[in-house]
């Protein structure tokens, strides 16, 4: 089972290990609880190298990006990331993806799960275009700060990164260190996500450990990331999409550029057309939020019922730290998605009493789509 480059200092800060993907994961250091509202209240330190980092160039290597994104890029500005879907022809979800736009390269991170069939995905779809796709995975790390406090802890070290605005890229050069910083959230929180070469997870560890106040910034392990991920309404593979479900079924429209603008890039994004049919009808089912009555958690899987009929299921279920709340996402049948509306969630052979709510349960301002 293959460890990321910071698997030393996960044992080191006594972590409770997880299998993602082939990957040797934290899943906690302590208690998931904690480590949640430390990132609410102050910072957390996320490994990230799991996920997977595609190096894009070559002389169509922006054309490329336009065919396989569902997000036009041409807009794009030098030093940018976005967000992004890449779906099928058939107009299902085969990941989403974060795009950089660098000096010299694109960079497309994707989930852990899907990397080797987003790489197969994107040699099919090279055609007769000049480009160069490299696998940095293995040769890279990455790390994510957040937390309210992180910004101010990281302006003690630069002036440039707390100036970016949200999805913007900066390029640290720190002795023998090159640290490519972009301002993100992917918790509901303000922060940033480093990727660095493999050989320098060592350093960067060490330099954070000993210029950190302490109790600023904590290791925090995936079990929390997932319930923060679920209070900020961020959808998953696996949970809230896969291949065989649409954008718009899954709440991800913000992710589409229906007709791309760009003369150049000659044509549309893969699965286009699907979605096009998709849009002008009803779509099958609608991500939102549920509220549930007590204490009890809806896990992925729980059927809805509504009058005795089976109108959806939860694709994740969480009590929330934050909120001292159980809470759900679910996939649910158009005609009972409104705010508002309630349902029963199947629990122990048990019909729990939820009501649909808005999404983010978490309200903030970095919870915005870049």
């Amino acid at each position: 089972m293959p460890h990321t480059p910071f698997h030393q200092y996960h044992l080191d800060q006594q972590a409770r290990f997880v299998d993602v993907a082939g990957w040797e994961m934290p899943a906690s250091y302590h208690s998931p609880e904690a480590e949640h509202l430390q990132v609410r209240r102050s910072g957390g330190l996320f490994d990230l190298s799991h996920r997977g980092r595609i190096q894009i160039t070559g002389r169509d290597a922006q054309r490329f990006l336009e065919r396989i994104l569902t997000r036009q890029v041409d807009d794009m500005k030098l030093n940018s990331s976005r967000s992004s879907l890449i779906c099928s022809q058939h107009g299902g979800i085969l990941d989403a993806a974060t795009v950089y736009r660098c000096e010299d390269h694109w960079l497309l991170v994707v989930s852990a799960p899907a990397l080797h069939s987003i790489l197969a995905h994107l040699h099919q779809n090279i055609g007769t275009l000049s480009v160069t796709i490299d696998d940095r995975t293995l040769s890279t790390a990455m790390v994510g700060l957040q937390g309210p406090k992180v910004i101010d802890l990281i302006s003690q070290f630069s002036s440039e990164v707390p100036n970016l605005q949200h999805g913007e890229i900066c390029v640290k050069n720190l002795i023998l260190l090159r640290l490519t910083i972009t301002r993100r959230s992917f918790t509901g929180e303000d922060g940033v996500e480093v990727v660095m070469g493999a050989n320098m997870a060592t350093t960067v560890v060490k330099l954070l450990s000993q210029n950190a106040p302490a109790g600023i910034v904590a290791p925090i392990g995936l079990e929390a990331l997932d319930t923060l991920r679920i209070e900020a309404g961020v959808p998953m593979l696996g949970h809230e999409f896969h291949e065989q479900t649409d954008p718009l079924s899954a709440g991800l429209e913000f992710a589409i550029t229906p007709e791309k603008s760009d003369p150049d890039s000659g044509e549309q994004f893969i699965g286009s057309d699907a979605l096009k049919m998709i849009a002008s009808g009803e779509t099958a089912q609608r991500l939102v939020g549920l509220k549930l009555a007590g204490s009890r958690q809806a896990n992925q899987g729980a059927n809805l019922f509504v009058s005795g009929q089976n109108v959806g299921a939860v694709t994740s279920g969480c009590i929330s730290p934050t909120m001292n709340a159980s809470i759900a996402m679910a996939s649910i049948d158009p005609e009972h998605h409104q705010v508002g509306n309630h349902v029963g969630v199947e629990i122990d052979g048990d019909h729990v009493d939820a009501q649909v709510v808005p999404l983010p349960f978490y309200e903030s301002k970095f919870n915005t789509a870049l």
